[in-house]
């Protein structure tokens, strides 16, 4: 689904990624781990074009996406759930979906429905404006919207960060229901125990390189590995 080969890339002079590369298979949900600031979210700005890479390759479904603009790479499959959510503030919930849909989607596919059927809590708020929603309402929302989009890969930058726990249990299990659907997955976030349970592959990136790669009964194992790239 995913292939990223030597990804490098800069903030002006300063060169933070350094050859990153890894791979997301078709339905499989894959891991960015690491400490904050160790590149995982300049990964994927440079996947999705936002910071755009100065050297390798990304690969989706084949084809090339370094080059391109953010919103091609999106039309290409690609949907990213950014940090910091993101949502359109002043639109209701339902509108914040609606815009995001595709003008030639397909039936069957992902619409408004489906997604309050997978959020439930949204189904309640369909009307509230983005800035009445809470943040886990919010960060609800930022994954339906992508969804609408109807991505091939779905790539979430701290899928949980700051929320609280029954939405962090709401999130994970739409993710596993995800899964189970066949979707393609990238994943950041600081839940190991989660990520242990649904993902199936995991890498750890440090000062922007891949320092790790394995499944998850091999980084449950490593009492080293975490403490040493994780802090845990």
């Amino acid at each position: 689904m995913l292939a990223v080969r030597e990804l490098e890339a800069h903030y002006g002079d300063t060169k933070v990624l350094y050859g990153v590369s890894f791979d997301v298979g078709t339905g499989q949900v894959v891991s960015l781990l690491g400490r904050n600031g160790m590149g995982k979210t300049t990964t994927v700005r440079s996947i999705m074009g936002l910071t755009p890479p100065s050297a390798g390759s990304v690969r989706l479904r084949g084809r090339e996406l370094r080059g391109l603009p953010s919103h091609r790479i999106a039309r290409a499959g690609a949907g990213l759930v950014p940090e910091g959510r993101q949502i359109f503030p002043n639109l209701s919930t339902r509108e914040n979906l609606e815009v995001a849909r595709p003008v030639q989607s397909s039936p069957g596919n992902w619409d408004v429905e489906r997604v309050f059927a997978l959020f439930p809590p949204l189904a309640e708020r369909h009307r509230s404006a983005g800035s009445q929603l809470s943040g886990g309402e919010q960060q609800m929302l930022a994954i339906g919207r992508a969804l609408m989009t109807e991505p091939c890969l779905l790539i979430l930058d701290e899928a949980t960060e700051g929320l609280a726990p029954l939405v962090r249990k709401t999130i994970w299990q739409a993710i596993e229901a995800l899964k189970l659907q066949g979707q393609s997955i990238l994943l950041i976030d600081k839940n190991l125990d989660a990520l242990l349970r649904i993902a199936d592959r995991h890498y750890v990136i440090e000062k922007g390189r891949v320092v790790w790669q394995g499944d998850s009964p091999a980084l449950s194992s490593d009492e080293q590995l975490k403490n040493r790239y994780l802090g845990i």
